[in-house]
């Protein structure tokens, strides 16, 4: 007889590690670069920027495109002690913007790490 110890034992499962996506050869390199900012008016001003070194280098441009909002909201006691019913909410908005500049020189490149943009605006740049 087997004892319910032995029937309730599960097999270990190994997974293979996963396999990073091979480039064709018909994929040609682009930079993906997010832009992030609370004020609306500086991101689309530092667009521009970017628009222009991109158009200044004849590359092609895919985007401005925008990406959903992020709204981080905070509700906070107006009071320490006794008016629990008073309250006061705050929010945060972060808005996204995406560009992808397909098939960069270095000159681009360079330029884009040359750019100086204003403060609260935050810049992610990945190679494709």
């Amino acid at each position: 007889m087997t004892t319910l110890k032995e029937t309730t034992k599960k097999s270990a499962v190994v997974k293979a590690p996963r396999a990073k996506k091979a480039k064709s050869e018909g994929e040609v390199p682009h930079l993906r670069i997010r832009v992030r900012a609370y004020e609306h008016k500086i991101l689309d001003a530092s667009l521009r920027q970017i628009m222009d070194i991109a158009t200044r280098y004849d590359v092609t441009v895919n985007g401005p495109v925008p990406l959903p909002t992020e709204i981080k909201k905070y509700t906070v006691n107006r009071s320490s002690f006794i008016d629990k019913n008073s309250r006061e909410q705050f929010e945060m908005r972060v808005h996204k913007r995406l560009i992808d500049i397909i098939n960069p020189n270095p000159k681009v490149i360079e330029a884009l790490t040359n750019l100086s943009l204003p403060s609260g605006v935050n810049i992610d740049v990945k190679m494709m």
